[in-house]
């Protein structure tokens, strides 16, 4: 029997930078009943509260649910309100490094764009992230400029060789995320895993990148079922099933018959 359930955000549960429509609340809810829920992504805290928790409904069932930003660099919890269990913040030094590496990638790679939308280069305190159109780009724009990865993967492979004591992982739909080395999706289920006292083969994940080089991927590194989405209506039956799933199976430890 599966004891948690986890899930990237950005291209997963919503549409990028988009908000949770009312089906996917509902069905998070629903979830949130049955089982423990956690949430990985590679946008920070704010981005959580504005996307996600704006629209899930306040109640007691919050306590099954834990938030890792910044592709798991942090970890915030429930209890009343929302308490930061750990962050990995990189260092003013380490920051500095990543952002010149960042634009000698990208102009190495020849991918500088004419119009942006908000910041390229976000300091999120335990990720750099680079947006190749900003971070407030038009979904439709961000669709378009990199749909089969072909030019972020060009600056992952030249990253990989300026900082490779970095972490870096492709992720959302135009971004590059870059962490401390080892602290990724993986390091973030595996804390998960100690917190709670539940297997890796106790959990699913589900997610659209999960993909090598994807920041998903180190989920499926780790030994993690995982389920590969292409989207919120994806993800939407998939979790229906998990909770139809998950009812019957303590229907049936209750001795409950099934109608």
């Amino acid at each position: 029997m599966k004891k948690l359930i986890v899930f990237d955000l950005d291209g997963t549960l919503a549409e990028s930078k988009s908000s949770l429509d009312a089906e996917m609340s509902a069905l998070l809810h629903d979830l949130l009943g049955v089982v423990k829920v956690a949430i990985i992504s590679g946008g920070d805290w704010p981005q959580f509260e504005k996307q996600l928790l704006s629209y899930l409904p306040h109640d007691e069932r919050l306590v099954n649910l834990s938030l890792l930003p910044t592709c798991g660099t942090k970890l915030f919890q429930y209890a009343g309100d929302w308490k930061k269990i750990y962050s990995e913040d990189l260092t003013a030094d380490e920051k500095e490094k990543i952002v010149s590496s960042l634009n000698q990638a990208v102009g190495q790679a020849g991918y500088k764009v004419e119009k942006v939308w908000g910041k390229v280069i976000e300091d999120r305190g335990s990720q750099i992230t680079f947006s190749a159109l900003g971070q407030q780009a038009p979904l439709e724009e961000k669709d378009k400029w990199d749909s089969d990865f072909t030019k972020r993967k060009k600056i992952k492979a030249i990253l990989d060789t300026l900082i490779p004591e970095f972490s870096v992982r492709m992720g959302g739909s135009t971004s590059i995320d870059v962490t401390k080395p080892g602290i990724d999706k993986a390091y973030g289920i595996r804390k998960l895993r100690d917190l709670f006292g539940i297997s890796l083969k106790e959990m699913i994940f589900i997610g659209d990148a999960l993909f090598p080089g994807g920041n998903d991927y180190p989920a499926e590194e780790a030994g993690v079922v995982c389920i590969p989405v292409r989207g919120p209506s994806e993800t939407k039956p998939v979790t229906e099933a998990i909770i139809a799933c998950l009812d019957g199976d303590r229907r049936a430890l209750r001795g409950e018959g099934i109608r």
